[in-house]
């Protein structure tokens, strides 16, 4: 008898010492896990039922142009009848703010001071779509990648197939081709199939950054486009079966986010966020793009930039896109 109390009593503390390091390592606290596991979470912001969250992906590392946003969706979720939209932001909307595209705005935050970008971006976007961003969450091109593959890969349902044979090679952004003038040897060719393909963390982020396939493939609208069906996939992903009772997946997430990520949200509204988007049925999230809306503007106006403004005026996108949600 004394040898299996004793049993049971090593096998308590040793759960209870391998729960406390969860806890330490991912900043979760016993109350917030309980609010996962059993309700929606702990309390998030919110205006008229709804907590829109801005999503900014930058490239990172030293080379030209890492620290622009090559996406920024806003994650737009209804509390009161379990809904969802996805808006994406074209990076090329001219802001008269910034007098530059919008995808600068991190950059120019970052250049003033430490932690800018995230609130200049938040009011160049709250501009663009006239709604308030309760929160920011600001990821590099690793952490994407390690999220998904912490998940496992995810299964994508890629809609239209293409071929870009002028995608980057990872690390050589700032070498060049001796002998070619058009550096050739920079790039590499890389394809998709229409239909449901599995993507682990590389693959998933060259589908969301190809921009130089043939035809409307080739544009930001089409990007924008696959970075929702990336952010769908990853949603059905954390969804099955028991994701939230894995405490390892969700203190290897944790700290993923801390090491590649930067957001003005608390461990617990990160996770709540996601366990909110992640039980939304797919036929719930409206994914929203008011591409029919801009208009090419004319590069000598505009610095000798390629720009997106808008057919008539900004009150137009906005009540177009209050009109989209649920």
């Amino acid at each position: 008898m004394v040898c299996i109390i004793l049993l049971v009593a090593y096998f308590i503390i040793k759960g209870a010492v391998i729960f406390t390091h969860l806890m330490q390592k991912s900043g979760l606290t016993p109350v917030t896990l309980i609010r996962l596991i059993t309700n929606d979470g702990v309390p998030l912001k919110s205006t008229n039922g709804k907590t829109n969250v801005l999503l900014l992906g930058i490239g990172g590392g030293k080379h030209a142009g890492s620290d622009l946003t090559d996406t920024m969706i806003v994650l737009s979720l209804s509390g009161k009848d379990r809904t969802a939209a996805l808006i994406s932001i074209p990076r090329d909307i001219w802001s008269d703010t910034l007098k530059d595209k919008v995808n600068s705005a991190y950059h120019y935050g970052e250049m003033k001071k430490k932690g800018g970008g995230m609130i200049l971006a938040r009011a160049v976007v709250e501009d663009i779509v006239g709604l308030p961003m309760h929160y920011v969450l600001f990821v590099d091109f690793t952490g994407f990648k390690n999220i998904i593959y912490i998940l496992g890969g995810v299964d994508v349902h890629v809609s239209r197939g293409f071929t870009d044979t002028e995608f980057p090679i990872p690390g050589k952004e700032n070498d060049t081709c001796p002998g070619d003038p058009t550096n050739k040897c920079l790039y590499q060719t890389v394809h998709f199939d229409a239909g449901v393909q599995h993507m682990d963390g590389d693959r998933a982020l060259i589908y969301v950054r190809s921009r130089h396939a043939e035809g409307e493939e080739g544009s930001d609208f089409a990007r924008g486009r696959r970075q929702q069906e990336i952010l769908l996939a990853i949603k059905d992903k954390i969804m099955h079966p028991f994701g939230w009772l894995n405490f390892r997946r969700v203190s290897q997430i944790a700290a993923v986010m801390t090491d590649a990520t930067d957001t003005d949200m608390n461990i617990g509204e990160a996770a709540t966020v996601m366990k909110r988007y992640a039980g939304i049925d797919e036929k719930n999230v409206t994914k929203i793009a008011f591409n029919d809306l801009l208009t090419e503007g004319p590069p000598f106006l505009y610095k000798g930039l390629y720009v997106l403004l808008p057919i008539h005026d900004l009150q137009e996108i906005q009540t177009y896109i209050t009109s989209q949600l649920k």
